[in-house]
């Protein structure tokens, strides 16, 4: 997401956060910008673009000054613009903010009201005015920032500079990271630690609901009540390349761990569990709109078209309309019955698959309303539709998806309750319900990364296989799809995906002592015909893994292995389980050798036919 950094201390600010940030490209942004403070002025240099345009104004407009601010913005309130870019200005406070503030409307209204003048779209600048007030009534800064974190909801890492008080920077962080590095006579802020490789190798991390005083001396952190806190630096012995994974082996391996993270931000300053009402900035769509939906037709590609799957059950279950899923490079040259009321739902990480894109120009000649759900801001499928929903996963560097997959149901969970509501169709007493389940995903999905450890040893034990069969049911069988699909991509072994109920059709004849065949087995609707899948796999010597939320004893001793993942809510039990099945294909991958964040063959986005 995006990219905090900060200096104080002897060398000229300016070049050295343009340098930071380059490091910190990696993470994705739309604008960027820079803050410096000299002789008790602050200059600001934004733009929208990329930092090669940002590098441009500076060389034609130079600023000086030995403490600044910068930031690379991936938006989230409001569009890409140089007006939204950050940094934001308030008075004499000036803010770099990464995360969502979830208040946001309601401290602006506030601030409206008392002759705030805000000039952006997005949340982060409501942070600059609310200690800019307090500056004003004569609270010192830091003071000022401390009270005004006690009035915001929601995730941050946020970096102040103030044009009266040119010793100090202050940070503070909830939810999203920030880390503080010192060297002799200055120090450094970074939302990452590749930012400051080139000048310290000593860093401290801050926690949640701290805030740190930054000078060129060092630095002093404060828990929520203001108290002093002693922390033991640490130091850094990663190279360039091993920050960018942040210290992870692969970026496959460090986008899963991300997960729990990314889907909170997927999620974040969207929804109202008060109201029961999920807000769809973006995508456009009014409840008369909603209303004469009669068919919603998902087109994705790869593992995007393996979240369509899973978001028919929640469309057709949540918001009551009539769904159907297509491969893109399907779509596009069959003739689908789509017309003014048709919605066309485009799923894709990248937002410039060739047969997705190629879909908006069929559903546009037919009149049908276009919706895309998508990772990357202002990509062509962004562009090109009537109304976005953005995942917020945060850059994919792996070909192998993982965190943009499990991002793209949370959005489609989303979408369902969204447009239930719009449409009357889902009782506000059920979307609090739905919406009370989505806050809990984060934890389970923190809990199913627990067993990593298991999977690295069953990877270990399984490596060697020729073939593998995953097999589910209802609304987990895309997800059997999934894991079978990230086994082939990365271990290049054969795997196939089935509902449990057509293996007799078919795959049962596969099933032999070396075949080891993952079932999904969450206690739902489906149990006891899954376990009876199971037994039939059992019969014929197959090696079972089971996953499953109900625990070991129904299940039988005679089961290769039963992992245990926590029980979630019905619509969100697929992305739990998805997480073990990343981790299975990671090992395996890893112990044949393979090249696991770029496989052969693959691309991350194929953009021709």
């Amino acid at each position: 997401m995006c990219g905090i950094v900060g200096y104080i201390g002897n060398r000229e600010a300016a070049p050295l956060l343009l340098e930071s940030l380059k490091k910190l490209e990696y993470r994705g942004y739309d604008s960027a910008g820079i803050a410096v403070l000299s002789n008790g002025q602050v200059t600001i240099r934004r733009c929208q673009g990329k930092l090669a345009n940002l590098e441009k104004i500076l060389l034609q407009r130079p600023v000086r000054g030995k403490i600044g601010i910068g930031h690379t913005r991936w938006a989230t309130h409001g569009k890409p613009s140089e007006t939204n870019a950050h940094p934001h200005r308030a008075g004499e406070v000036v803010v770099v903010h990464n995360g969502i503030i979830e208040n946001y409307l309601e401290l602006k209204e506030h601030l409206l009201k008392r002759g705030a003048r805000i000039e952006s779209e997005t949340d982060s600048e409501i942070v600059a005015h609310l200690v800019g007030e307090k500056i004003q009534k004569g609270m010192d800064f830091l003071t000022a920032v401390q009270k005004s974190l006690k009035q915001i909801h929601g995730s941050y890492a946020l970096a102040f500079l103030n044009q009266k008080s040119p010793d100090r920077l202050i940070v503070a962080k909830n939810s999203t990271p920030i880390v503080v590095g010192w060297g002799e006579g200055e120090s450094f802020v970074a939302s990452d630690i590749p930012a400051l490789l080139d000048y310290t190798r000593r860093v401290t991390f801050l926690e949640d609901g701290e805030v740190a005083e930054v000078t060129a001396e060092g630095f002093r952190i404060l828990d929520e009540k203001g108290k002093t806190i002693r922390r033991p630096h640490k130091e850094i012995t990663w190279d360039a390349v091993a920050a960018r994974k942040g210290g992870y082996r692969h970026f496959m391996l460090k986008e899963i761990h991300e997960q729990p993270r990314a889907l909170a931000d997927t999620f974040r300053g969207r929804i109202s569990l008060r109201e029961g009402e999920v807000s769809l900035e973006g995508v456009h769509l009014k409840a008369g709109e909603v209303k004469q939906i009669k068919r919603i037709h998902l087109v994705a590609c790869g593992t995007a078209w393996h979240a369509a799957l899973v978001g028919k059950f929640m469309l057709e279950e949540i918001a009551k309309i009539p769904a159907e899923v297509d491969y893109g490079s399907e779509f596009r040259y069959r003739s689908p019955l789509i017309d003014s009321r048709s919605l066309l739902l485009l799923i894709s990480q990248s937002g410039e698959t060739a047969d997705t894109l190629a879909a908006v120009d069929m559903g546009r000649a037919k009149k049908a309303k276009i919706i895309s759900v998508c990772n990357v801001v202002d990509s062509s499928l962004a562009r090109k539709s009537d109304g976005v929903l953005y995942t917020h996963a945060g850059p994919e560097i792996s070909v192998a998806s993982t965190k943009a997959f499990s991002t793209q149901l949370t959005a489609l969970y989303l979408l369902a309750i969204g447009l239930g509501r719009l449409s009357g169709r889902l009782k506000r007493a059920d979307a609090k319900r739905l919406l009370q389940d989505l806050m809990h995903l984060p934890h389970w999905v923190e809990e199913a990364l627990r067993l990593e450890g298991e999977m690295e040893k069953l990877a270990r034990e399984l490596c060697g296989a020729a073939d593998f069969l995953y097999l589910g049911r209802g609304i987990n069988y895309p997800i059997a799809l999934e894991g079978a699909l990230k086994l082939k991509e990365i271990s290049y072994i054969h795997a196939e995906g089935y509902p449990a109920g057509e293996m007799k059709h078919g795959p049962i004849a596969l099933v032999d002592e070396k075949m080891p065949v993952v079932v999904l087995l969450p206690k739902d609707r489906y149990f006891q015909k899954t376990l009876g899948n199971l037994k039939e796999v059992e019969s014929r010597e197959g090696k079972v893994i089971v996953l499953t939320d109900e625990g070991s004893g129904p299940i039988g001793a005679t089961a290769y292995r039963v992992l245990s993942v926590p029980k979630a809510s019905h619509f969100l039990t697929p992305t739990v389980l998805t997480i073990p099945l990343q981790l299975l294909a990671y090992y395996i991958a890893v112990h044949r050798g393979t090249d696991v964040d770029q496989p052969r063959n693959l691309a991350k986005s194929v953009t021709v036919e």
